[in-house]
């Protein structure tokens, strides 16, 4: 007798939960993903988490730092990881520009899905708002919002050669400003790599330090209007 269709999709769906927890879990293993895919994986993170929508949840800030621990330690050359990641970044900003040059404004009105939220488009948008053209600098310290950023400078139909200089000052001061404190901290205190979970939990929530600030400024402004 075969088992109830309700009972089947509630297994299929307890076998992709499971496939997605595993997914993150390797995902932000980044010593992992460092050691498996070396250099090739990281431009593709880099690039990915600032030129497609859907890599707004890649971890580039902890990734940056771990390869620059990774370069002290020998196992990659930081001259070669801070030019290729470089050209990365900005490539990856110059797509997200393209894509909201194209779609326009539609891109806030995408229905949301596991890889797409409205908000985070939306979070963006404010930010530009209140920050102008240098948010494409100030944006690639902030998760999320260096994904959505350049998407946001191409629906608003920035000047693109002002795009550009924004682009490549910004990029170029991601990668190297990360790459290179890992790279110091590396040089600096001995066998770090072995603690390496404990400098990727500081890494995350230096990164989400700026949100959590712009939240509470948010708050604060509403309930002062309230």
């Amino acid at each position: 007798m075969d088992p109830p269709r309700g009972a089947c999709y509630m297994r299929w769906g307890d076998r992709m939960l499971d496939w997605i927890l595993q997914f993150l879990h390797q995902l932000y293993d980044v010593r992992g993903l460092i050691e498996w895919g070396g250099l090739v994986m990281l431009t593709g993170i880099v690039f990915a988490e600032t030129g497609l929508l859907f890599g707004f949840f890649l971890p580039g800030d902890s990734l940056l730092v771990t390869a620059g621990i990774f370069s002290a330690a020998g196992a990659l050359d930081v001259v070669t990881v801070i030019a290729v990641l470089s050209v990365a970044a900005v490539s990856g900003d110059q797509l997200g520009y393209w894509i909201g040059l194209t779609t326009g404004p539609k891109v806030f009105s995408r229905e949301d899905s596991i890889f797409f939220h409205k908000r985070h488009a939306e979070r963006a948008q404010q930010f530009y708002d209140r920050h102008g053209g240098k948010t494409i600098i100030l944006a690639r310290f902030i998760p999320i919002i260096r994904t959505f950023a350049p998407v946001v400078a191409g629906v608003g139909k920035m000047e693109y050669r002002r795009f550009v200089a924004y682009n490549v000052v910004g990029g170029v001061a991601w990668v190297w400003g990360l790459t290179l404190a890992g790279y110091g901290l590396g040089k600096t205190i001995p066998n770090i790599e072995k603690n390496i979970h404990l400098v990727i939990a500081i890494v995350i929530f230096l990164s989400i330090l700026p949100g959590i600030i712009e939240f509470a400024k948010a708050k604060r402004g509403a309930a002062a209007e309230s």
